[in-house]
């Protein structure tokens, strides 16, 4: 590649990167639906032009941040298994699961997302792109499991993990949530203690125990 071709690449990258950081930066401050493309390039400064060479829309602007973030989460998403014919799930180690560590590298955006109201489309095109590829990606030996329920459960548990560590503000590192996960895949519940919260209350002693 010249070297002019070089300059003009990195100057691309360079006012695209500017363009997104601009838009999630306005969205800390007020509702997408409000943000003018004028307030978009003035943030980033450069101009209309600069931002019409690379997108027609805000819209597109947001899908070009959404769609990367989603080809990396997938990535994230196969990494355990893309390299073997067949996936033991029971053999799974924590340290190969690297989705939340994806998420964790991108905390700042997914903050910005999720308290932003476009949350609804994000959270929709995480959940169909994660369940096209377990549909297409994974199939199940099982054949009493309908595969598709089986893609919609797993997928729907895996991300609502995700989505309460990122509205909790990722308060705990993504070791913890991947040996978590472990812990929930190998727990198979046979019995559990039902709390009878309308039962009297227990009769105390002197020193305020249970007699």
């Amino acid at each position: 590649m010249a070297a002019a071709d070089k300059k003009s690449d990195r100057r691309v990258v360079r006012s695209k990167e500017a363009l997104r950081a601009s838009l999630l930066e306005l969205m800390t401050e007020q509702d997408f639906g409000s943000i003018s493309i004028t307030e978009i390039v003035e943030r980033a400064n450069y101009n209309r032009g600069t931002f019409y060479s690379h997108y027609d829309s805000k819209k597109a602007l947001l899908d070009d941040i959404i769609s990367e973030l989603i080809e990396d989460m997938l990535r994230s998403y196969r990494a355990p298994y893309e390299n073997v014919e067949i996936f033991h799930i029971d053999e799974l180690g924590a340290n190969s699961i690297l989705i939340f560590e994806h998420f964790y590298q991108h905390a700042a955006v997914y903050q910005i997302l999720f308290k932003s109201d476009v949350l609804p489309n994000v959270r929709e095109r995480m959940l169909v792109a994660l369940k096209q590829i377990a549909m297409e990606d994974l199939e199940y030996t099982n054949s009493e499991i309908d595969q598709e329920l089986m893609a919609v459960y797993t997928i729907h548990a895996l991300l609502g993990l995700v989505f309460h560590w990122i509205e909790s503000g990722f308060k705990v590192p993504p070791s913890y949530m991947q040996d978590q996960l472990i812990k929930l895949i190998h727990y198979r519940p046979r019995t559990a203690v039902t709390i009878n919260r309308n039962a009297a209350p227990s009769p105390k002693g002197k020193n305020g125990t249970p007699k």
